[in-house]
């Protein structure tokens, strides 16, 4: 077991299996050294949909644990994509977060909710999971989920 496979389970997550893509585009591309990792939907390694809108069925909790389902997901496909080997992957580069919102009073708590992903990468992968990112509102996503992430990472070839 790698050290980040161990680290994994002693903060005692479960990465879920890679999602297949609901539509015409792969889950990841490489390119050189990087990896490019389409957007990962809050789904539980259950496959239970995490859903609902930030500000009027969703607090901030909730949706921090969403986007910490996306942030495993996006593990999972990196794990599929690295042959298995969490090992080479040198620095998570990016995130992108989107949140289900209404827009109203809520809109500071966005960044918050994406958080919930950024501070997985963080623990998991320490120095190397500290990442440019973007967080940002969207008044619907694909299948009603509550947070989605896309991810950019630097891998060893």
């Amino acid at each position: 077991m790698n050290s980040i496979d161990k680290r994994i389970s002693e903060l005692g997550l479960v990465l879920p299996q890679p999602v297949a893509p609901v539509a015409n585009y792969v889950p990841y591309v490489i390119t050189g050294n990087q990896m490019f990792i389409s957007g990962q939907v809050s789904v539980t390694a259950g496959g239970d949909l995490i859903k609902g809108r930030l500000g009027e069925n969703l607090s901030v909790e909730q949706g921090q644990a969403a986007a910490q389902a996306c942030g495993l997901n996006l593990i999972a496909q990196m794990k599929a994509a690295c042959g298995g080997d969490l090992s080479k992957v040198k620095r998570i580069v990016k995130l992108g977060g989107f949140v289900n919102s209404n827009f109203g009073d809520t809109a500071l708590d966005i960044p918050k909710i994406i958080n919930g992903c950024s501070d997985l990468m963080v623990d998991v992968f320490g120095e190397a999971g500290k990442h440019a990112r973007f967080a940002v509102g969207a008044s619907a996503l694909p299948l009603d989920v509550a947070v989605e992430i896309d991810c950019v990472i630097e891998i060893d070839t």
